[in-house]
């Protein structure tokens, strides 16, 4: 009858393939801990301040200015941009008071040569301290010259009137926005409406500009799929 083999002797092999187990766990936990934390840091939110908080406690008026070839392709934008530029600054600048869109576009309809007055006269006019002036000089909803992709594209300059500045006829402070929609390329017609695309830019063209004048939340990547 053969010898049974001591049991510390049995035991001694199990321990090793247990030790082995964590120490190849030790490996991999710290690297999905790693992949964990880059992806909450990847989708993190930040706060940022107003880059001018000079429409605090002010009269405002929000005046846009689109080229004619934009006003026939896409008329919707002039309204569009201003109806929510106008209650987005109304809905978070603090003590504002922003004339309605409505009398603006009546003004601006009611004076075909507005955009050749000197900035402060347009101030003075529509009878308020500061102008949020924004000019769009790109709008697209397609790649140029072809039509079965989407690629929109909005871009423009922000600037700002004071009517009681130093020079109510320059800018106080000026600034470049461009925005895009969707993120990635290569999408199809098939994959979305026009009225998609439009609102996704539009939307994103109103975020850029009106974040300019109060503190907020974004994205800390926003380019981050």
């Amino acid at each position: 009858m053969t010898d049974r083999p001591p049991t510390r002797l049995r035991i001694i092999p199990a321990m090793v393939l247990a030790a082995g187990a964590l120490l190849l766990q030790g490996c991999v936990i710290p690297s999905l801990a790693g992949a964990i934390g880059q992806n909450i840091e990847r989708y993190k939110k930040i706060e940022v301040l107003a880059e001018y908080e000079g429409l605090n406690d002010q009269t405002v008026a929000v005046v846009v200015q689109c080229d004619p070839s934009t006003l026939y392709e896409h008329p919707s934008v002039y309204g569009n941009l201003c109806m929510n530029i106008s209650r987005r600054l109304q809905q978070n600048v603090p003590g504002i008071k922003v004339l309605a869109y409505q009398q603006v576009m009546q003004w601006q309809y009611q004076t075909p040569s507005w955009s050749m007055l000197a900035f402060g006269q347009i101030a003075e006019e529509l009878g308020v301290e500061r102008v949020v002036y924004v000019e769009i000089y790109e709008y697209r909803l397609h790649p140029h010259g072809n039509q079965y992709l989407w690629d929109g594209a909005c871009a423009g300059s922000v600037g700002v009137i004071e009517r009681d500045g130093w020079d109510p006829d320059a800018f106080a402070e000026s600034w470049d926005v461009a925005v895009k929609f969707p993120d990635i390329t290569g999408v199809g017609r098939e994959s979305a409406s026009a009225s998609q695309i439009e609102m996704g830019v539009l939307s994103k063209f109103v975020d850029q500009a009106s974040w300019l004048f109060y503190r907020h939340i974004e994205d800390k990547y926003p380019d981050a799929i």
